[in-house]
């Protein structure tokens, strides 16, 4: 189970650089909007009474359950013609088998391999124990890491490519919430490397600034708030 992921930026073809596409993702109206007003910084903090691994595979399962499903929402706009590689603006990501062999693949090809490799994780009962008594593997802090790489590959695809679609079926909210939620809860953790979402980081600071509460400008965002100092 040793996937692994690379990226880079897009080569150049020889041409101009076009202008960079205005974000419609970042307007205000947009960013504004959630499906709930929690301050989400609060609530991704490990409860006293809970164990750390419990915690992060409770959260690490719902994460992957509801980008799978938030993804799904847009789909059929990801195709192979559309979407030819998995790219996040100028980055391009790609998949390694379980060989180290780079695959070529297109964006929902990579998708189908983040998914499946991942329901394959979650569902293991070697590396997800959910019977009493059976123990978390020593690797798990590293392999939970890496399915939050790959969610956040997700989830920056879908605002990079298909937030049109996303908008016209009036799911942002539930975008911009999950988006929230997560990265709030890989910063608590330490789970994603700050150079793996600095693609993001726009997008990151307008939804993330005072614990994720939509229309609060208080507190910061980007790398102060990479800084948060856990309370426990």
């Amino acid at each position: 189970m040793d996937w692994l992921m690379g990226k880079s930026k897009a080569k150049p073809n020889g041409k101009k650089p076009a202008a960079e596409e205005k974000k419609l993702y970042l307007e205000p109206e947009y960013t504004q909007s959630r499906i709930s007003d929690f301050a989400f910084r609060e609530l991704v903090v490990l409860p006293r009474e809970i164990d750390l691994n419990e915690w992060l595979a409770s959260n690490t399962t719902t994460f992957f359950h509801h980008v799978n499903l938030q993804y799904s929402t847009v789909s059929e706009f990801c195709t192979g013609e559309a979407c030819q590689t998995m790219a996040v603006g100028n980055t391009q990501y790609y998949w390694y088998d379980e060989r180290g062999k780079k695959v070529k693949c297109t964006a929902p090809q990579y998708v189908d391999f983040v998914m499946s490799s991942v329901q394959k994780l979650v569902t293991d009962e070697d590396v997800f124990p959910t019977k009493y008594g059976r123990e978390f593997p020593n690797s798990f802090e590293a392999l939970v890491k890496r399915i939050c790489r790959y969610l956040f590959h997700v989830l920056a695809h879908i605002y990079s490519a298909h937030f049109k679609e996303t908008l016209a079926l009036e799911l942002h909210p539930h975008l911009n919430t999950l988006y929230v939620h997560f990265i709030l809860f890989a910063r608590e953790f330490s789970l994603l490397d700050p150079k793996e979402t600095a693609v993001m980081d726009d997008l990151t600071e307008a939804l993330c600034r005072g614990g994720g509460r939509a229309g609060d400008g208080t507190g910061g965002g980007g790398a102060g708030a990479q800084n948060h100092v856990k309370e426990r």
